[in-house]
């Protein structure tokens, strides 16, 4: 897969399908994929080289996607990896206001990883937590098995640099959400407003293209 990871607003997009096409046609790349690519973007990508996979956030806490571009990625046949599925670490449970992040974590930046943020958003971390009691699952793995649960090609990709959480989160698969289960987490869900832009200002510009 080779992933145009930002969608450049000075090179139109047709010519950046064009030069993938290319490699596919000369045996050195595969497939073609996009990142944070709008409804637009995608189709005009998409008549000049089949495009077989979206990656793009998607997770409990961020579901813009649901609006145009899962529809749009379902009736062209094209995947959707959602990355920071757990929320860049906060669905899992292991962040509260008073955590520290390191001085060089991304998430310092963060509009939503304010203290304040965070504590207005816990109402959510809450909500997958006792989900995760009755699972007998962890918080993360809720999480994941929701977005497994969304469709049969969503494939998301948690990252993680430690091997216990690595199997945690592979153990998302192997938990069951029923159509009740899952209404009820889509309906309590449905009723937290989150708090806190995914990105700052400057970035966000270059997103969703």
């Amino acid at each position: 897969m080779f992933y145009q990871h930002r969608v450049d607003p000075n090179v139109p997009i047709e010519e950046v399908a064009g030069a993938v096409k290319d490699l596919i046609e000369q045996g050195k790349v595969k497939h073609f994929g996009l990142s944070e690519a709008g409804v637009e973007t995608i189709r005009r990508a998409h008549k000049v080289q089949p495009v077989a996979a979206l990656q793009s956030e998607y997770s409990l806490w961020w579901r813009e996607p649901e609006a145009e571009v899962i529809p749009t990625l379902e009736e062209l046949g094209i995947g959707f990896v959602p990355f920071s599925p757990l929320g860049k670490g906060f669905l899992t449970g292991k962040i509260s206001e008073e955590t520290q992040f390191d001085k060089t974590d991304f998430r310092n930046i963060v509009p939503r990883f304010t203290p304040e943020n965070r504590k207005a958003n816990q109402e959510l971390v809450d909500l997958t937590g006792r989900f995760a009691q009755q699972k007998k699952a962890t918080p993360a793995q809720i999480a994941l098995a929701w977005l497994l649960a969304q469709k049969p090609w969503i494939v998301p990709i948690p990252g993680t640099t430690k091997l216990h959480r690595l199997e945690e989160n592979i153990g998302a698969a192997a938990v069951e959400l029923t159509p009740e289960d899952l209404r009820q987490l889509e309906t309590a869900a449905s009723k937290i407003p989150v708090q806190g832009a995914r990105y700052p200002e400057e970035l966000q510009k270059l997103v969703g293209r």
